[in-house]
């Protein structure tokens, strides 16, 4: 599922998780900008996001076992 949002002053499209839960409840979203991952919660779409640098994203992914993205 993807919807756009803005990340400060560019549009970026958000898609949910695969790893979240598909009865509508805590889901994480996660969108792609030029030099980081932003991350945010569905149900708060406008209580912010955290931006983390790619390869940070990458650590944390690789760490936890789950694929880039």
């Amino acid at each position: 599922m993807s919807n756009s949002g803005q990340a400060g002053t560019q549009v970026v499209a958000w898609r949910k998780s695969s790893h979240s839960g598909g009865n509508g409840g805590e889901c994480v979203e996660v969108a792609v900008e030029a030099s980081a991952m932003l991350v945010r919660d569905s149900k708060l779409t406008g209580c912010g996001h955290l931006a983390l640098p790619l390869s940070s994203w990458s650590a944390l992914t690789s760490s936890l076992g789950v694929s880039n993205g």
